[in-house]
C-alpha cells in the first residue's frame, strides 16, 4: 500500500500507464497545434475565411471518431486483455505519426486532415481503456489519487504539447522538427506501454455488437438504472462543455480584453491547466484517500463564483494592447484575473476527479469500459453543442466576457439540477463541510467498509453530530436509522432527508413508526445498501457506552448481512454532547475544532453478531477515549 498518490509513480502497476497516457496526450497536442499553425500561417494562398473553415474542420474531424467508434471500443476493452490492447494502439500511433511526417513534408493539408481523423479514431479506441484499467490496477483507497495523477498529467501534457508544437513550428525547417518529434514521442509511448502489467478481460464472453447506435443506447439504458453513475457521467460531460467554451475563447479574450500579445496566451492557458492539475492532486488531500463526492458541489461552486468574478474583473475591452507577459503581470488588476483563471481550474479538478472515481467505483467491472465509452460519446456531443452555442451567442451580440459570464451562470443552473436529482452529492458536501469546520477527524480502519453489498453499521452514540461524522467518513451512501426527534432537528433535517435516513421511535411512543422503520431497513439491505444504527437507542448521558438493544438482532434475523462495528472517540468533550448538563440535554457547544476519531473494525459475520458481542467490539474499538 502506498502512503501518497505520488508514490504510485514508483509502482509498475501505475507508472507505465501514467507515462503512456501523458505521452499520448502530449503527442496529440504537438500535432494538433502544429497543424493549426500550418493552416493559419504557413500555407500560402488561404484567405481568413478558409483558415477559419479548416481550423473548425480540424476540430470536427478529431471529434467525429468518438461518435463512430467509442461504443465498439468499449466492448473491445471489456472483451480482451487491456494491456495488450493498449500496446497495439500505441504501436498504431507510431505508424500514424510516420504518416503525419509525410503529410508535413508534402505540405498536403487534405493528407494531414486525414491523419488527424485517424488520430481521433486512435484516441476513441484508447479512451475506454484509459479509465477502466485503473480500478483493476489500483486498490480502492488509491483510486482518487490515481485519477488525480492521470488528470493532472493529462492537462500538463496538453499544455506542454501545445507549447512544444508551436515552438517547433517556429524553428527553421519546423515541419521536419515536428515530424521527427511526433515519431520519437510515439515510440516512447509504445515503449512505456510495454511495461503495463496484465489487466484481464472483465467480460471475455461478451458478444460484440458492431452497431454503434444500438450499443450506445444499451449503455444509456444501463445508466438509467444507476442514477448516481448516470449523473456522474453527465457531470463529467458538462465539465467538457464548460472547459471547451473557456479554452476556445481564451485566445480572443487574451488579445481583445486583456491586451496581451502572443506571449500572454500561453500564460493564460497555463494558469487554467495548472489549476486543474493542482485541484486534481488536492482531491486526495481533502478526501482522505476515499471517493469524496462532497468535493463535487465545492468544485461546481468555485467554477461559478470565480467565473462570475472573471467577468467583473474585466468586462470591457483593454485600453492598452500589445502587452508581453511581464507587462501583463505588472499591470493593475491582472493579478485578480490570474487568480480567477487558476481558481476555475482548481475547482474543475475538484469537480471531475471524484466523479471519475465514483463512476469507476460504482459501475460493475464488466460494464465499466462501455460506460466510459458512452461517457466519451457524451463528452464529444457536449463539446459540439458548446461550439454551436458559443457561435450562436456571439452572433447574437454577446462579447467574450459576457459569453464566459453566461457559461458560469449556466454552470450553476446545471449543478443545482444535478444535485437535486441526486441529493447524495449535496448531502455529502454539507456533511464534509460540517466535519471539516467543526472537528479534526481521524479515521482508521476504513478498508473494512466493503466497496459494495449490504451491511449494517453499529456505532456508539455520543452527540447530535455522530451521524454527520459517519456520513462524512464512509465513502459509500449510508442509510441512517435515527430517533425521529433528532431526524426532525431544524437544518440537519435537510441532510438526513437527502441521505434517506430512516426515522424510528420506541415501541411505547409510536409502534407504527417503529415497524415501518424495520421494514425500510430490510428493504434497504435487500437492495445492497449500507444501514447505520446506534444500538444504544439514545445519546449517552455520562459518556459511557450503554447496553446495546436487541433491534440489531431483529434486523439480522430478517436479513443476515455482515455487521461493521465503529466507535467514535473524543466526542463526549466536543460539541453537542450532553456533558455538564444537569438536565441531560444538549448544552452550549464546547471545544470547537476538537480532535476526534472514528475507529472502524473488521466486519462481523451475521451468525456471530449479537447485541452483546457487538457492544463488546465497539467498547474495544473506543477504548478509554470517550
Amino acid at each position: 500500500m502506498v502512503g501518497s498518490q505520488f508514490e504510485l509513480l514508483r509502482t509498475r502497476r501505475f507508472a507505465p500507464f501514467f507515462l503512456t497516457q501523458a505521452l499520448g496526450a502530449f503527442n496529440d497536442n504537438v500535432f494538433k497545434n502544429a497543424l493549426i499553425i500550418l493552416i493559419a500561417f504557413q500555407i500560402a494562398g488561404l484567405t481568413s475565411e478558409q483558415v477559419d473553415f479548416y481550423s473548425n474542420l480540424a476540430a470536427g474531424l478529431f471529434i467525429l471518431p468518438f461518435f463512430l467508434l467509442s461504443a465498439n471500443a468499449g466492448q473491445w476493452a471489456e472483451k480482451y486483455e487491456k494491456s495488450r490492447s493498449i500496446r497495439w494502439i500505441k504501436f498504431a500511433e507510431i505508424g500514424l505519426m510516420a504518416l503525419a511526417g509525410i503529410g508535413f513534408w508534402l505540405g498536403s493539408l487534405p493528407f494531414l486532415l486525414g491523419v488527424l481523423f485517424l488520430m481521433g479514431a486512435q484516441s476513441a479506441a484508447f479512451g475506454p481503456l484509459k479509465y477502466s484499467i485503473l480500478p483493476q490496477a489500483l486498490r480502492p483507497n488509491e483510486l482518487v489519487g490515481g485519477n488525480a495523477l492521470i488528470e493532472a498529467g493529462t492537462f500538463l501534457a496538453i499544455l506542454l504539447g501545445t507549447l512544444a508544437g508551436g515552438a517547433l513550428m517556429g524553428l527553421e525547417s519546423g515541419t521536419s522538427w515536428v515530424s521527427a518529434a511526433l515519431v520519437l514521442i510515439a515510440v516512447a509511448g509504445w515503449l512505456a506501454a510495454r511495461g503495463i502489467p496484465r489487466a484481464e478481460a472483465t467480460a471475455p464472453d461478451l458478444k460484440l455488437n458492431w452497431n454503434p447506435v444500438t450499443e450506445t443506447w444499451r449503455s444509456v439504458m444501463f445508466l438509467r438504472g444507476h442514477r448516481a453513475v448516470l449523473n456522474s457521467v453527465l457531470g463529467v460531460s458538462w465539465f467538457w462543455f464548460f472547459g471547451s467554451i473557456f479554452l476556445a475563447q481564451l485566445p480572443n479574450y487574451t488579445r481583445l480584453y486583456l491586451g496581451g500579445d502572443q506571449s500572454v496566451a500561453p500564460l493564460v492557458l497555463m494558469l487554467f491547466a495548472l489549476g486543474i492539475g493542482a485541484g486534481s492532486l488536492l482531491c486526495e488531500v481533502f478526501s482522505r484517500r476515499t471517493v469524496e463526492i462532497g468535493l463535487v458541489p465545492l468544485g461546481a461552486l468555485g467554477m461559478t463564483v470565480f467565473g462570475l468574478d472573471l467577468y467583473f474583473a474585466r468586462p470591457e475591452m483593454a485600453a492598452v494592447t500589445g502587452l508581453d507577459w511581464r507587462q501583463f503581470l505588472a499591470a493593475p488588476g491582472n493579478l485578480r484575473i490570474c487568480v480567477d483563471l487558476l481558481a476555475i481550474g482548481v475547482s474543475g479538478g475538484f469537480f471531475t476527479v471524484p466523479l471519475f472515481a465514483l463512476i469507476q467505483q460504482r459501475t460493475p467491472r464488466e460494464r465499466l469500459s462501455r460506460v466510459i465509452a458512452a461517457n466519451n460519446i457524451l463528452n464529444a456531443a457536449f463539446m459540439v453543442v458548446a461550439a454551436i452555442l458559443a457561435i450562436a451567442l456571439l452572433h447574437l451580440g454577446l462579447n467574450v466576457p459576457q459569453l464566459l459570464l453566461a457559461t458560469a451562470i449556466l454552470n450553476a443552473v446545471v449543478a443545482i439540477h444535478i444535485f437535486t436529482l441526486v441529493p447524495e452529492f449535496i448531502a455529502r458536501f454539507v456533511a464534509y463541510l460540517l466535519a471539516k469546520l467543526l472537528y479534526r477527524l481521524e479515521v482508521t480502519g476504513l478498508e473494512h467498509v466493503p466497496d459494495d453489498g449490504p451491511a449494517v453499521i453499529v456505532c456508539n452514540h455520543v452527540s447530535y453530530m455522530d451521524a454527520v461524522l459517519v456520513l462524512g467518513a464512509v465513502p459509500r451512501p449510508t442509510r441512517f436509522v435515527m430517533y425521529y426527534k433528532i431526524f426532525d432537528l431544524p437544518g440537519m433535517n435537510v441532510v438526513f432527508r437527502a441521505t434517506r435516513a430512516i426515522p424510528i421511535a420506541g415501541s411505547q411512543e409510536d409502534p407504527a413508526l417503529m415497524e415501518r422503520a424495520f421494514s425500510e431497513i430490510d428493504a434497504a439491505l435487500a437492495q445492497g445498501e449500507l444501514v447505520c444504527i446506534f444500538p444504544e437507542g439514545a445519546l449517552t448521558k455520562d459518556g459511557e457506552i450503554a447496553e446495546f438493544r436487541r433491534g440489531v438482532e431483529r434486523i439480522l434475523q430478517a436479513r443476515p448481512v455482515p455487521v461493521i462495528p465503529m466507535a467514535l472517540r473524543g466526542m463526549w468533550t466536543s460539541m453537542w454532547s450532553r456533558r455538564d448538563s444537569r438536565l441531560h440535554r444538549m448544552r452550549l457547544p464546547r471545544r470547537f475544532r476538537a480532535r476526534v476519531a472514528l475507529a472502524i473494525g473488521a466486519a462481523v459475520p451475521p451468525q456471530e453478531a449479537s447485541a452483546a458481542s457487538l457492544e463488546a467490539r465497539v467498547r474495544a474499538l473506543r477504548g478509554d477515549a470517550s
